[in-house]
């Protein structure tokens, strides 16, 4: 279950919705987001900004338009899974719970995230249910006795409603992931890398001839 809002270009500081390669001219991405609000596996409602590149060459890019759209028809899903989605540098992906550093796993196996367009409107979101809940929670009430320590604060003694305290733990472990979910869909620093990635595909492909039919 999603309710999504359009699929932005977003242009970079200099206006150019198409952003060159710095070490190939000849390739460009584009860098698209979307408001995505949907019911989590964890059963809670989520709403945040996500956003994924378009890759391919200056002309290709030029020929459909790209330059002159505000929109794009589609969606942006998210997928999940316990296989890396880059074998050489399958670090890049891993969902890791904000702050805290510890990755997110399923029976001991690290998830990994990343979102892909998807032009037909089709497919649907993956998601994958951690299960070191405990973890997290108690990463993050490290990181809040340091600080209160640092501070020196002193927590009032009362009675406390056991179905309170877990809400709040639940509370800090959503607010742990989606710190990570929002650095991980905005960060735009492994996007030279993802297009270079791109270009040696291509390259390879040029020279051994091959070819890809859609």
């Amino acid at each position: 279950m999603s309710k999504n809002s359009k699929v932005q270009i977003i242009a970079d500081e200099m206006g150019n919705k198409i952003r060159v390669s710095k070490n190939n001219p000849e390739y460009a991405h584009v860098r698209i987001v979307q408001e995505k609000t949907w019911i989590a596996p964890s059963g809670w409602v989520r709403k945040r900004e996500m956003s994924t590149l378009l890759h391919g060459t200056v002309d290709d890019l030029k020929d459909v338009g790209i330059s002159k759209m505000k929109y794009l028809p589609g969606q942006i899903v998210i997928k999940e899974q316990c296989e890396p989605f880059n074998e050489e540098n399958p670090d890049r992906d891993l969902k890791i719970a904000g702050d805290t550093g510890v990755i997110c796993c399923r029976h001991g196996e690290p998830i990994y995230r990343k979102c892909f367009y998807d032009a037909t409107c089709t497919d649907t979101d993956e998601l994958v249910n951690h299960t070191n809940s405990s973890d997290i929670k108690k990463a993050n009430k490290s990181d809040s006795a340091g600080a209160k320590e640092f501070f020196n604060v002193k927590e009032p003694v009362e009675e406390t409603d056991p179905n309170q305290v877990d809400l709040e733990d639940s509370i800090a472990e959503v607010e742990a992931e989606d710190d990570n979910e929002s650095m991980i869909s905005n960060d735009e620093s492994t996007e030279e890398a993802d297009i270079e990635e791109e270009v040696e595909v291509e390259e390879e492909i040029e020279e051994g001839n091959g070819s890809f039919e859609l």
